[in-house]
């Protein structure tokens, strides 16, 4: 019985989580790609350069000076790519999973009409409102609905019911939303690591060329330390805003995860109170 109102939606949220997988697996050489053809195209044009020199030409303007980062360069900038491309993903998702309207105000008003006995009415709001929270809550409803008609069952065993079905509810609802958040947070120690991998590569350079024979040839040198710190700067850069966003995504998932526990909770403590003398 407590399985029943899960099965209908199992086959779309293996759908779901196909489709995320297949849009990760796009995305990511998607990325790579696009922050190559940026990097030789756009940032290596000879516009940006002095006389129009990349080899030689000193940078003119911004996009020349990141040029000047070197190879590590566009696969930092792929990285950025990601996080840019899978917030916005992100964003989507659980705003869906939210709902349409505000989700402490659907909450509310499910637990106005628990209090007032009306089932039908807060199973009516969950359609309104739609979304995971939403789906979670219809499901309980549903078997709340079953558990009354029920008879070779006493509250306890009813109760039970309910609650094992908000359980099963959330386990199918819950990693929809956590898809991808994985990619975000191993870009934030990449990033870094990436970043300080330009890092030595241009402290290497710079220490070869302190160590040439006679003078030591000074642009080479500010060339090696220009593509050292900037490989740093995007590499930083880069970590900071896919630590910000799996921050914000931790959060939002946070925040839906205790109102489905919130109204489940009073679904049950609702059922109990209301058959406890039957």
């Amino acid at each position: 019985m407590a399985n029943a109102p899960t099965k209908p939606t199992t086959p779309v949220k293996n759908e779901s989580s196909s489709a995320s997988g297949m849009f990760a697996t796009l995305t990511i050489p998607i990325c790579i790609i696009v922050a190559i053809c940026i990097f030789i195209f756009i940032l290596g044009d000879p516009s940006h350069y002095q006389g129009g020199d990349v080899e030689k030409g000193e940078p003119m303007d911004l996009f020349g000076t990141v040029h000047k980062g070197g190879i590590i360069v566009p696969l930092i900038m792929s990285y950025l790519l990601m996080v840019i491309v899978f917030t916005i993903e992100r964003f989507v998702v659980i705003g869906k999973a939210s709902g349409t309207g505000n989700v402490d105000a659907f909450v509310k008003k499910i637990q106005g009409f628990l209090n007032s006995g009306n089932i039908s009415a807060a199973s009516a709001e969950c359609d309104k409102q739609k979304g995971s929270v939403a789906n979670v809550i219809k499901s309980a409803l549903k078997k709340y609905k079953e558990m009354e008609e029920e008879p070779n069952l006493d509250v306890d065993q009813k109760t039970l019911a309910i609650q094992k079905d908000i359980e099963e509810a959330t386990a199918l609802e819950m990693p929809m939303l956590e898809q991808n958040l994985t990619i975000i947070a191993t870009l934030v120690s990449i990033g870094t690591l990436t970043g300080l991998l330009g890092t030595v590569i241009g402290m290497i350079r710079a220490f070869a060329a302190l160590s040439a024979q006679g003078a030591p040839n000074t642009t080479a040198l500010s060339a090696a330390i220009s593509e050292a710190l900037i490989n740093t700067a995007l590499g930083i850069g880069t970590s900071a805003i896919s630590i910000v966003m799996y921050n914000v995504f931790t959060s939002k998932i946070d925040k839906l995860t205790y109102a489905i526990d919130e109204t489940g909770f009073s679904i049950v403590q609702t059922f109990a109170a209301s058959h406890k003398n039957k």
